[in-house]
C-alpha cells in the first residue's frame, strides 16, 4: 500500500511538491478531527474534579468552533492542493499518450489493440484521474489518524498504545493477504473491461453487415456476453473480498473489545483513574476506525495499482525511431524513390522478401497483384507507417530511417480508398493540409479538387460540420475533400491506394479529374485493386506472395502473357475493364 502511495505521488510528476504541501495540511486536519475527544476529556476530567464551571464550557465550546473551523480550511487546502495536482498531471499524461501514440508504428494499431487505447483513456485515465489523489488524501489522513489515536491510548497508558499497535500489526498482516488477492482480481477485471470496449467497438463497426445478414440476435450475445463477464467479474472481485473484510472486522472489533477490557482492568488494579477509563470509552469503539477505513480502500487502490500497469503498459510500447538528421535534396540525380532488398513482416509472418524497384521523378508506378500480397505494405513502408525488417527504402538517396519524421511526411501525401475526417468544418478538413494555407488557397484547392460547389451549396459552405469521420457526406464527398486536403499539402510525391474502388459512378468523374489535378507534374506510387486505373503506369509491378513476380508496361506485360495478362483478362470478361486512365500527369 505504501509502494502504490509512492507510485501516485512519482506519477504526479512535477505537481509532486502540491502533494507534499498538503501532507502538512492533512496531518494538521487530522489532528483536529479527534481534538473532540481530547476536549471531551479534559471536560469530563474537570467534572469529575469539581471543576466544571460555565467559562470552562465556553472555553471548549470556543476551542471546539474553532478546530472546526480550521478542520474545514485544511480539508480545502488539502483537496486543492492534491486535486489540482491530479487533474493537471493526467492533463499532461494524456497529451504525452497522444504524442507517443503518434510515435507508434503502425502495426501497433493493427494488432487488436484499440480496444486497449479506448480502455486506457476512457476507463483507467478517467478512474486514476477522478480518484487517485482524492485517495491519496484520504491514505495519509487515515494513516495520521490512526497513529494519533495510538498516542493517545500511550498518554494513558503505555499497555493500552502497544496492544492497539499490536492490533494493527495483526490487521496490516490479514489486509497483505487480501491485497494479494484484490490485486489479481483487479488485473483480470480490467482485462475484461478492455475486452467488453473491443467488442463494442466492434460491434459498433459492424453494425452495418450485422444488420444485413440479420446477424442481429448471434452478434447481440456476443455482445450480451461480454457484458456478462465483466458483471461476473466484478461479482467474483466482491465475493473474494467478503472473507477478508470479516476477518479484518473480527480483528479490530476483537481489538476495540481488548483495549476497553484492558482500560477496566487497570483502573480496578488502581493503576487507571476512572477519568482515564471513561476517556478510553469515549474513543474505544473507533480507536481502529482509521485503520479499518484504510483497509477499505483496498479494492480502489488495487484497481488503480491495475489502471497505473495498463498506462504504463501502453507507454511503454517502442516509438519508431525518430533521431534522423539528414534533410532530403532539393535536387539531385538520384531516384525519387528507391527500395533496395526490402523484406518486412508482420510480427512472425513474412509479407514481402527481396523487393527492389527504383520510382525516378515524376514517373508514375503501379502496384497490382492479388489481395494479400504485399501492396499497400510496400507503399505503406515509404512513409515509415513501418520499418523494414531488412534492406533500404530511400527517398533521393537518402534513407528514411535517417530522415526526420516530420521532413519525411511533408515531402508525402496518400489518399486512401477508406477516406477519414474530422468532426469538424469542411474548411478546417481540407486546411489540415497546410495550416498556414490562406483562405484563398483553401479555396482554389477545393476548386482543383471537385469538391467547391457541392461544399458552396450546402447551409453552411465551408462552416459545415461533418460527423465523426465525415459520416454527414457521402464516400465520394469525402474522398473529394479528403484530395483537396493532398493538393493543398502540395508534396511531390504521391500514394494512392485504390482511390476510386468504393465509390459511385457518378463521384468517379469528379474523382479522375480531382486526382488529375494532384498528380500534376508528381512523382506516384499506385496501389490497384481495378486494373483499369493504371494502364499508362511508367512501369507496372505485380505483387504476388511478397514478392515483385513480373514488372514492365502494360503493353509488355499483356505480351508476356503472365499473372498481369491473366488478371486483364479476368476483368475484360468481367466487363470491369475501362480505358480511361486514373490520371494525366503534366
Amino acid at each position: 500500500m505504501i509502494a502504490l502511495m509512492k507510485r501516485i505521488v512519482q506519477f504526479a510528476g512535477k505537481y509532486r511538491g502540491r502533494i507534499y504541501a498538503a501532507l502538512a495540511f492533512s496531518f494538521l486536519k487530522s489532528l483536529l478531527s479527534k481534538a473532540p475527544i481530547g476536549l471531551a476529556a479534559y471536560a469530563l476530567s474537570a467534572f469529575y474534579d469539581g471543576g466544571a464551571t460555565g467559562s470552562l464550557a465556553l472555553r471548549v465550546g470556543v476551542i471546539m468552533g474553532v478546530c472546526v473551523i480550521l478542520q474545514i480550511l485544511f480539508q480545502h487546502l488539502d483537496n486543492k492542493l492534491q486535486s489540482s495536482a491530479g487533474f493537471l498531471a493526467m492533463a499532461e499524461q494524456r497529451m504525452a499518450l497522444g504524442a507517443h501514440l503518434r510515435r507508434l508504428s503502425m502495426s501497433y494499431f493493427t494488432e487488436g489493440n484499440i480496444g486497449k487505447i479506448s480502455s486506457v483513456l476512457a476507463s483507467d485515465m478517467t478512474f486514476v484521474e477522478s480518484n487517485c489523489m482524492m485517495m491519496l488524501a484520504d491514505l495519509i489522513s487515515y494513516i495520521f489518524s490512526q497513529g494519533i489515536m495510538i498516542a493517545f491510548l500511550l498518554a494513558f497508558n503505555a499497555w493500552l498504545g502497544l496492544a492497539a499497535a499490536v492490533v494493527c500489526l495483526i490487521g496490516a498482516l490479514v489486509a497483505k493477504g487480501m491485497h494479494r488477492q484484490t490485486l489479481a482480481d483487479s488485473a483480470a477485471r480490467q482485462e475484461q473491461s478492455e475486452n467488453l470496449t473491443e467488442a463494442v467497438l466492434d460491434h459498433i463497426e459492424g453494425i452495418g453487415i450485422i444488420k444485413t445478414y440479420n446477424l442481429l440476435g448471434e452478434k447481440s450475445k456476443e455482445l450480451s456476453g461480454n457484458f456478462q463477464k465483466t458483471c461476473d467479474q466484478n461479482l467474483t472481485m466482491e465475493k473474494h473480498m467478503i472473507p477478508w473484510q470479516t476477518w479484518l472486522n473480527i480483528v479490530f472489533a476483537l481489538g476495540c473489545a481488548s483495549v476497553i477490557a484492558l482500560a477496566l482492568a487497570f483502573h480496578s488494579g488502581g493503576a487507571m483513574t476512572a477519568v482515564a477509563v471513561v476517556g478510553i470509552l469515549l474513543f474505544g469503539l473507533d480507536v481502529f476506525g482509521p485503520i479499518k477505513s484504510l483497509y477499505g480502500q483496498s479494492v480502489r487502490l488495487t484497481i488503480m495499482n491495475s489502471c497505473l500497469d495498463r498506462m504504463e503498459e501502453v507507454f511503454a510500447e517502442p516509438e519508431l525511431p525518430d533521431d534522423g538528421t539528414s534533410m532530403l535534396p532539393k535536387d539531385g540525380n538520384a531516384p525519387e524513390a528507391q527500395f533496395e532488398n526490402v523484406s518486412f513482416a508482420y510480427g512472425e509472418k513474412d509479407v514481402l522478401s527481396g523487393v527492389s524497384f527504383t520510382l525516378p521523378k515524376n514517373k508514375m508506378i503501379a502496384l497490382v497483384g492479388p489481395s494479400g500480397g504485399g501492396k499497400s505494405t510496400i507503399a505503406s513502408l515509404l512513409p515509415r507507417f513501418w520499418d523494414v525488417k531488412s534492406g533500404i527504402v530511400r527517398i533521393r538517396g537518402v534513407d528514411v530511417r535517417k530522415i526526420p519524421l516530420k521532413e519525411l511526411l511533408a515531402n508525402i501525401s496518400m489518399v486512401f480508398q477508406r477516406v477519414y475526417l474530422f468532426k469538424d468544418t469542411i474548411y478546417n478538413n481540407i486546411a489540415l493540409g497546410r495550416q498556414d494555407a490562406t483562405e484563398d488557397e483553401v479555396y482554389a484547392a477545393a476548386k482543383k479538387a471537385r469538391c467547391y460547389d457541392f461544399v458552396r451549396a450546402l447551409p453552411d459552405g465551408f462552416q459545415t460540420m461533418v460527423g465523426e469521420g465525415g459520416e454527414t457526406l457521402s464516400g465520394g464527398e469525402k474522398q473529394r475533400i479528403s484530395i483537396a486536403r493532398c493538393i493543398l499539402k502540395d508534396a511531390p510525391i504521391i500514394i494512392l491506394d485504390e482511390a476510386t474502388a468504393s465509390v459511385d459512378a457518378d463521384n468517379e468523374s469528379y474523382i479522375q479529374a480531382a486526382i488529375s489535378e494532384l498528380c500534376r507534374g508528381k512523382t506516384l506510387i499506385v496501389v490497384a485493386h481495378r486494373l483499369n486505373t493504371i494502364r499508362h503506369a511508367d512501369e507496372i509491378l505485380v505483387v504476388a506472395d511478397g514478392k515483385i513476380a513480373e514488372r514492365g508496361t502494360h503493353d509488355a506485360l499483356m505480351q508476356n502473357g503472365g499473372i498481369y495478362r491473366s488478371f486483364v483478362t479476368a476483368r475484360e470478361n468481367a466487363r470491369g475493364w475501362s480505358r480511361r486512365p486514373i490520371a494525366e500527369k503534366g
